[in-house]
């Protein structure tokens, strides 16, 4: 399985298992999740626009990738109760995995502690 990593095999897993089913299983993404994944995808278009910005500052660039962090982290530690919180959420760090992005410790903490809330 080319493209497969133990991190992205670990964070699928880590999302998509071990959550009991509620009675909540035919319903779709929460309204958190869904602000939670806008907000990051908003974050980091913010961050692309000024890494990729002339002229743009050291402090510019380390203050947009904090804002991108911090709402990554958040979007790791949400819980995901239903199945189809637990599945946007997998999607959704597999595609943030995929570009290399899903790379700290503190993603993976946090997403292991989402499991345990609840």
């Amino acid at each position: 399985m080319p493209g497969v990593t133990r991190r992205t095999l670990l964070a699928f897993t880590a999302v998509a298992s071990v959550v009991k089913p509620t009675f909540a299983e035919g319903e779709g993404t929460s309204h958190e999740l869904q602000a939670l994944i806008a907000t990051h995808e908003t974050a980091y278009a913010a961050l692309y626009r000024v890494v990729h910005q002339p002229g743009s500052s050291w402090h510019d660039r380390q203050r947009a990738d904090r804002i991108e962090e911090k709402a990554l982290l958040a979007i790791c530690s949400c819980p995901a109760i239903s199945r189809g919180d637990r599945r946007a959420k997998a999607e959704y760090l597999l595609t943030v995995e995929a570009r290399g992005e899903l790379d700290l410790e503190e993603h993976m903490q946090a997403i292991l502690h989402s499991m345990m809330q609840g």
